[in-house]
């Protein structure tokens, strides 16, 4: 006998009422009301820590509440694990996707179904009904593909249909454009139309804007683990939300051309590997120069990581060059080019960028404890060190209660922050910043951009590498497209326009 697919009960109202959900010393939710409605999109946004997850999480079955109720069609539930949830007809889509890569599609279809003791599973049947309901839902996708061929948005696909074939009608879309291309988001967002036409209710959660306002019905915000308050999307606006969430006003910060100069940064036919040995990075040629960012975009895993590393010299380059300011460095590691100019902030911040166990000021001086300024002789000078990072504390408003506090205690913006004052510092005239707002919220964000922009008029030549297209496109005065490792094409910003830019990064570049 094949396994049938659960056939849920209809969602027709869920509502989470006064959720509070506690932690050693941290309430994440405190006393949160949320509720969603058939054939509706429901956003929720919030910075870091904002309480977004551990709520979901408390819907999914993967955490209980401590206080208050979820009720599905007026009728209290208790979810104990996400079995129960599935069973009631909820379904979750994760930021970082549960496929087995080695599997076909049917196969991990099959494999989120429940197992039932001495029920065969007929991938036949099973790639049948991907098959009606990639048809019912515009969700193109071979059942016999193996996921290891599939694109982001593909494999995207299949979660959304694992969800659908166990019958969900709530489903939760946890940040689920964070690594599409802008084409791959349009397909998606017109299958959330389809979703929600068939009476579908969706929780979608992103700290993007433009898409909460362009597919949401309504848009609850969080702050501190508290609701501050639900806005039919029509009636409400960006600043609106930008300050439910943050408290404040946010200042923005208008792209201004500014006149470039002499060549900073300049790669020519770099080849690097990645690290199981293949070729990552094949034949790159950029020149950044001084006074101006150059963006690179891309979709997640084309390379961006190994060619930051690379040129920062802590990755082997295997063919060409790097050159600062006319100076060979290729071959040269991370210090000798620290003291020819260059900065580095690197994607891993806790990896290659800081040490959470060491304290706030020990993170300061990292490369620089050996700097003439704060030695005298063999002995280093620590008023003066101590000086200098609290003027960097202050200048970067980095939160924290003390120098001494160690690191891993602080918020990843104010990581980031600190970071980024370290680096600036040292006034670099070249600077390597590789997803620098990755887990930034939204006020970290408005700061960092910012500075971007002011070490960029100081004239600085800055290479941004970022999977954000809508932070390449607001920071950079040049956009060049990084696709399997090579630069498939390089647009001025006055001319960059995200469809002609998603398509390079989906590798259509005839």
């Amino acid at each position: 006998m094949a396994y049938t697919p659960p056939i849920a009960a209809r969602i027709d109202h869920m509502e989470m009422v006064d959720i509070v959900k506690q932690f050693p010393g941290v309430r994440a939710n405190d006393h949160v009301c949320l509720d969603v409605h058939a054939g509706e999109v429901h956003a929720i946004l919030g910075e870091n820590g904002a309480g977004k997850s551990t709520l979901m999480r408390q819907l999914y079955g993967m955490y209980q509440p401590d206080e208050g109720e979820i009720r599905i069609n007026g009728e209290p539930i208790a979810f104990r694990k996400p079995l129960d949830a599935i069973r009631a007809g909820i379904g979750m889509i994760h930021q970082h996707f549960m496929l087995v890569p080695t599997m076909t599609v049917a196969q991990n279809v099959a494999l989120g179904q429940p197992s039932t003791r001495g029920v065969r599973l007929d991938l036949d049947v099973v790639s049948e009904r991907i098959v009606r309901l990639s048809e019912e839902y515009g969700l193109a996708v071979e059942p016999d593909a193996a996921i290891w061929q599939l694109s982001v948005g593909e494999q995207q696909r299949v979660e959304i249909l694992k969800a659908l074939d166990l019958g969900a009608s709530l489903i939760i879309l946890d940040e689920p454009t964070a690594v599409l291309t802008p084409q791959e988001v349009s397909d998606l967002f017109a299958t959330l139309k389809r979703m929600v036409a068939e009476g579908h209710s969706l929780l979608f959660i992103s700290h993007k804007l433009h898409e909460v306002l362009e597919v949401s019905d309504r848009v609850t915000v969080l702050r501190d683990g508290v609701t501050v308050g639900t806005r039919p999307t029509n009636d409400t606006s960006r600043d609106e939300l930008v300050k439910m969430m943050v408290g404040r006003d946010l200042k923005r910060h208008e792209h201004r051309a500014v006149g470039c100069g002499d060549d900073g940064l300049t790669i020519s036919a770099l080849h690097v590997d990645g690290d199981r040995g293949e070729e990552i990075v094949r034949g790159v040629d950029l020149t950044v120069r001084c006074g101006e960012i150059l963006g690179i975009a891309g979709v997640s895993g084309n390379g961006q990581r190994e060619l930051a590393e690379a040129l920062a010299g802590m990755r082997p380059i295997t063919a060409g060059t790097v050159v600062i300011h006319g100076n060979d460095l290729t071959h040269v590691g991370l210090n000798e080019r620290v003291k020819a100019g260059l900065s580095f902030i690197p994607e891993e911040r806790m990896r290659d960028g800081a040490i959470g166990e060491f304290t706030v000021q020990e993170n300061v001086f990292l490369r620089d404890h050996e700097s003439p300024e704060f030695r005298r002789g063999p002995f280093l000078r620590f008023g003066d060190m101590a000086r200098h990072a609290s003027r960097l504390v202050e200048e970067y408003a980095v939160k924290t209660p003390t120098l001494d506090t160690p690191l891993k205690n602080l918020s990843g913006g104010n990581i980031q922050k600190l970071i980024l004052a370290r680096e600036l510092s040292r006034r670099p005239t070249v600077l390597i910043a590789a997803q620098p707002t990755r887990g930034v919220d939204i006020g970290a964000t408005e700061y960092i951009h910012k500075t971007l922009l002011e070490q960029r008029d100081d004239g600085t030549a800055i290479l941004l590498i970022s999977e954000d297209l809508d932070e390449i496109l607001s920071l950079a005065d040049r956009v060049a497209v990084i696709y399997n490792g090579r630069i498939v094409g390089t647009v001025d910003r006055a001319v960059a326009e995200p469809h002609s830019i998603g398509l390079l990064m989906a590798g259509i570049y005839e």
